[in-house]
């Protein structure tokens, strides 16, 4: 199923995001972690994509599991920074191949060893590059897109920000899921201003539970988000202790998706870091919501 028929009911859904393993050793514990997920019954699931590729076979042969084992829809992630055009059609053919109808295309993070490199010479040098050539492939597929509530670290301003999300949207994105926030006015501001801009694609919010003191670091690191005093109250306080972390950062992931279900979303993207405690929580949490 193409997300884009997921995304125009009115139901109330939650997705959820896996990675896949960074060698064959970890492979097994992986697929089985994202297999309890995907036996949650989620509306669907993205496997992301590793750094350069370098796991690329990966991402596919979890996609594709999750979809035959368990009919759950997934969401194949598809990077282009410093690929060839050679290498990215390859990849366009394999997931053609395993049956893959749904791609989020992404430029990825720059290695660090190329951050002062000429990037002139480069295939791709944003996603919507990629947005292009994957709906000129010849592939039935949905393409996602990436946005940023908070403003891409690129981007010079908000307004600028904008400008170049109306452009992958309009180069043939059927969708777009935010990077992560920790506060809601943020996503509601930010789509105002998608949609001002005439952005009417559907736009999926994306929610990371944090349910340990250091994942706190990385998510300032990957997203820049904005941490609200309330958060950081709830660090704070519970930081130290793991379990108590867990419980409040589940709970307070639960609170933001109410929030977002009550004012008109009608599904959130959850970024679960293959727990499955973690998916099952928040899905016990919103049981009577979404029906579960």
């Amino acid at each position: 199923m193409k997300i884009s028929d997921i995304l125009v009911n009115d139901k109330l859904t939650l997705s959820f995001e896996v990675f896949p393993p960074k060698s064959e050793s970890v492979f097994d514990s992986i697929r089985i972690a994202t297999e309890e997920i995907a036996s949650l019954s989620p509306a669907f699931m993205s496997v992301t994509y590793g750094a350069g590729g370098g796991t690329s076979r990966y991402t596919i042969e979890i996609a594709e599991n999750i979809e035959k084992k368990y009919g759950v829809p997934t969401l194949a992630h598809l990077t282009c920074v410093s690929s060839t055009k050679d290498t990215v059609r390859d990849r366009i053919e394999d997931m053609k191949s395993a049956g893959i109808k749904n791609v989020m295309a992404l430029r990825g993070d720059i290695p660090t060893d190329m951050l002062d490199a000429d990037r002139s010479g480069w295939a791709y040098r944003h996603a919507v590059e990629l947005v292009r050539d994957l709906r000129e492939s010849g592939g039935d597929f949905c393409i996602g897109g990436a946005c940023y509530p908070e403003v891409h670290p690129e981007s010079s301003s908000a307004e600028e920000d904008i400008k170049y999300l109306k452009e992958k949207a309009d180069a043939g994105c059927d969708f777009l899921t935010t990077q992560m926030f920790f506060e809601n006015e943020l996503f509601y501001r930010f789509l105002d201003r998608a949609r001002g801009a005439g952005i009417d694609l559907p736009i999926i919010p994306g929610v990371m539970p944090i349910t340990g003191a250091n994942q706190v670091e990385r998510a300032i690191t990957l997203s820049r988000s904005y941490m609200p005093r309330r958060f950081i109250s709830l660090v704070d306080r519970f930081g130290r202790n793991p379990q108590a972390m867990m419980q409040a950062g589940i709970a307070y992931a639960t609170d933001q998706i109410i929030d977002l279900f009550a004012n008109g979303v009608t599904n959130v993207h959850v970024y679960s870091m293959n727990n499955p405690r973690v998916a099952r929580a928040i899905l016990n949490n919103l049981s009577e919501i979404i029906g579960k």
